[in-house]
């Protein structure tokens, strides 16, 4: 019976000291919230954006780090989201052609982020009940579902929407979808108190000059003052619940801002993203803002400051480890929608290297998602015909482009110069062409896999110029008319052709 006894207490002691040891576990580790903005530039106040407002992203970059050289591995949304949810290079991964590969799983070794994090006891979460659109997309090419265990169904996440006290330590990726273009910017401008003067906005020298663009910037800049409400209201509900000193506030976008030269291409304004970061007490990390930050190397920081031991396959690295020492950020551009593009890129402290695989493809490709999403392209267009444009601007609008591309972009910041073919740059080149080449071996993708998923490209913007033709003029003349009504018009009027044809 004595026996018994000391056998039942020394296992109750032994399970209280489990409790004990390991509750605390659960709580010493930071909670970490990843807001990520959607096709978005150094568009703060913070980076020295005229004519907009944002008091609380400035807020976070005076109290924490602001990062001012940070890249995409990739200028499209799902294919930088796949290679931060992994933490390793899109083109290596075989998720770098844009919406593609939905079926397909990641091969091994490879896991999502996600998958560490709760292997360290995290709970993870997605979206946010109060941002636009509840802040829950993913997007990324590989098989997933949002909630879920991944071993069992490929699940990334444990929850949606909301953190709680008995969450942490938690994860929290939230995106602020309201800079992405669509059918609400009107509307947020009209409900803002004080929408952008279109007067006040300064237009990178390489756009035209011209009321229609000055608007949709001002546009634009409303919807940065969107989120960065939003991220005051994040920050508010921290503080209100306790929890604002013991956690990690990451701001991030996914590419670059949806406007020519932007999103989908690997010049500046389509690689360099923005890159926020509010430490707790113990991380902070204020001596580096200068350093050279790839999109996965914020993955493995997260992984870092979550105290995981970083995998192997990792192609980023942890910039608060006292060894981190990036050079360059090697960039890639695959299918996009209905253009099979081919590019890839390495930027560095002062050089970005481009070469153009296809540079039978122009730049202004005529693609479906441009037509209805960049109203400066349409404005340029017809100006580029009128004779116009001046040669920075016209360049846009070249039928083929350059094999290979060298800027400067501390003293070129709008990249209008190429300077390939100049001989006094031609060891830089030749050294980031090599770069280059030898990046592509190393990221060569691990799968042969290729499913995309069709679009419909021109075809409704060809519906709107036959059926809808007013709708049709105002687009040229630079107003997004809306992609969403006019899409459901298309497929409505695709729908009785066919019940027609039967």
């Amino acid at each position: 019976m004595r026996l018994l006894q000391t056998t039942f207490i020394g296992a109750l002691l032994l399970f209280f000291a489990s409790c004990h040891k390991n509750e605390p576990k659960k709580f010493d580790k930071p909670n970490i919230v990843w807001v990520m903005l959607e096709d978005i530039s150094h568009d703060f106040e913070c980076y020295g954006m005229p004519a907009v407002k944002t008091p609380t992203f400035n807020a976070l970059a005076e109290e924490g780090t602001l990062y001012y050289n940070c890249y995409g591995t990739a200028s499209i949304c799902s294919t930088n989201r796949s290679a931060m949810m992994v933490g390793a290079h899109q083109r290596l991964t075989n998720t770098h052609h844009h919406r593609s590969n939905r079926d397909e799983p990641l091969s091994a070794p490879f896991k999502p982020f996600t998958y560490q994090l709760k292997q360290e006891g995290y709970t993870t979460i997605l979206g946010h009940d109060k941002v636009r659109n509840r802040g829950r997309k993913i997007d990324v090419n590989f098989k997933h579902k949002p909630i879920g265990n991944w071993e069992e169904d490929f699940g990334l996440f444990d929850k949606y929407d909301t953190f709680t006290a008995e969450d942490q330590p938690f994860f929290a990726q939230i995106q602020l979808a309201v800079t992405h273009r669509g059918d609400w910017w009107n509307e947020v401008r009209e409900q803002s108190e004080h929408p952008v003067d279109p007067a006040e906005v300064v237009l990178p020298e390489d756009y035209a000059d011209h009321p229609a663009i000055r608007l949709d910037w001002a546009k634009y800049l409303d919807q940065v003052e969107y989120a960065d409400n939003e991220m005051q209201m994040l920050i508010d509900e921290l503080k209100d619940k306790g929890m604002y000193d013991n956690t990690v506030i990451i701001v991030i976008g996914d590419n670059g801002r949806c406007n020519v030269k932007g999103k989908g291409y690997l010049f500046d304004s389509g690689s360099r993203i923005p890159l926020i970061v509010k430490w707790p007490k113990g991380y902070e990390h204020d001596q580096e803002s200068q350093q050279i930050i790839a999109s996965t190397d914020i993955t493995a920081t997260i992984l870092d400051i979550a105290g995981v031991d970083l995998p192997e396959y990792l192609t980023g690295q942890s910039f608060i480890d006292e060894h981190f020492d990036r050079k360059n950020v090697y960039s890639y551009r695959g299918l996009w929608d209905e253009i099979p593009e081919q590019m890839s890129s390495i930027s560095t402290e002062q050089f970005r290297y481009i070469r153009n695989d296809k540079p039978e493809i122009p730049y202004d490709t005529h693609q479906g998602y441009l037509e209805w999403y960049r109203p400066a392209l349409h404005v340029m267009r017809t100006l580029n015909k009128e004779g116009k444009l001046n040669e920075k601007q016209e360049r846009w609008f070249s039928p083929t482009k350059p094999k290979e591309e060298l800027y400067d972009f501390k003293n070129d910041p709008y990249e209008t110069q190429n300077l390939a073919n100049h001989p006094e740059y031609q060891d830089i080149l030749k050294k980031l062409r090599e770069e280059t080449y030898l990046l592509d071996k190393q990221m060569t993708p691990v799968s042969t896999v290729y499913d995309p998923k069709p679009v419909p490209g021109l075809k409704p913007i060809e519906y709107v110029k036959e059926y809808h033709p007013e709708a049709y003029a105002r687009m040229l003349a630079g107003e997004e008319i809306g992609h969403k009504k006019y899409s459901k018009l298309y497929k409505k009027h695709i729908a009785e052709q066919n019940q027609q044809s039967k």
